[in-house]
């Protein structure tokens, strides 16, 4: 683990880090998830509240889950989050992955790092085998990020999941170590 301060890094690539989200980060989450809802609807809805936040923090510690956030390595600032989710152990391991850039780090190749980083600790430390991600059709950014990151499109999903109060379809998207 790297260390920075009083902050545990999981691992970092040199410009980008990843580690868990604690308690002491809801402020800076929550201003983050706010100023970037234009960015992610209607794709999803980043925790933008103090109950909000804390109810992913209670999520993501149950042993079918796991977070993470990826941080800008030069301000120590959160540029977005990663989680995984549905963790099935025994003969799968694997989970869902579900990732999400804040303003002003989208576009900058922080989220193509971070989730990489985060791929590589699901594989490693984490023991996981298969990482889905499940991804609506017009959203081009997050399929291409997909893509850069070696996941395969594996089919189609009609009303898989309900976002932003409707069915939406999905494409399913799949990486194994």
């Amino acid at each position: 683990m790297a260390e920075s301060g009083t902050v545990r890094y999981l691992r970092s690539d040199g410009r980008v880090a990843i580690r868990r989200p604690r308690p002491a980060d809801e402020a800076e989450f929550v201003a983050a998830a706010r100023r970037s809802r234009d960015l992610h609807h209607p794709w999803l809805s980043a925790p933008d509240d103090t109950q909000l936040y804390a109810a992913y923090l209670r999520k993501i510690r149950r042993r079918d889950s796991s977070g993470f956030l990826f941080c800008d390595r030069e301000s120590g600032e959160i540029a977005g989050y990663a989680n995984i989710s549905g963790i099935v152990w025994g003969a799968l391991r694997g989970g869902y992955l579900g990732y999400a850039a804040f303003h002003p780090y989208a576009g900058t190749g922080h989220a193509s790092a971070g989730v990489r980083l985060v791929i590589g600790y699901a594989f490693g430390p984490l023991g996981l085998h298969r990482l889905e991600a499940n991804i609506q059709p017009g959203n081009e950014p997050s399929k291409r990020l997909a893509r850069r990151l070696g996941f395969r499109l594996e089919g189609f999903s009609p009303d898989y999941l309900f976002i932003d109060g409707a069915w939406r379809d999905h494409e399913r998207w799949a990486i194994t170590a």
